[in-house]
């Protein structure tokens, strides 16, 4: 749950929000609760991620062909749940997770947002890093 204080206008408003979804969020503004409602962007173009591949040597009949980089991971994949920008990943590969501990922090909408594993398990794949915009969707931690 992340708090804030504002002044709009010279009255204060202390606003917590205590949960986020695809299109909605629950928020509580000095003492009351409401849902926030958003609609999604009609066009919204998948963000493009471009990384530097290394040069591979050439291969012969006596060196087997190494395997193609873009072969799917097995796993569960925890998905960010609207677009933004990765503020933190919080775990590595190797790392055990339970349900509930914050995996990655996202910027959407000017807000931090906690990504939490779903279940309890080993993290496998970190798909982003700091820095990064996804997608809605967009994979960002695979755990078995």
């Amino acid at each position: 749950m992340k708090e804030y204080r504002y002044t709009i206008d010279g009255n204060k408003y202390e606003v917590a929000i205590n949960e986020v979804n695809d299109t909605t969020a629950k928020v509580t503004v000095n003492g009351a609760e409401y849902t926030v409602e958003w609609e999604k962007p009609v066009e919204e173009k998948p963000v493009v991620k471009v990384q530097p591949v290394a040069a591979k040597p050439a291969t012969t009949a006596a060196t087997p062909a190494a395997a193609p980089a873009a072969a799917p991971v097995n796993g569960h994949a925890i998905k960010t749940p609207l677009p933004g920008v990765i503020i933190d990943v919080k775990v590595n590969v190797g790392d055990a997770v339970k349900k509930g501990d914050t995996v990655v922090v996202l910027e959407a909408m000017k807000m931090e947002n906690n990504i939490n594993a779903d279940r309890d398990g080993k993290v496998t794949a970190v798909q982003v890093a700091k820095g990064d915009t996804v997608a809605d969707g967009a994979v960002l931690i695979v755990i078995e």
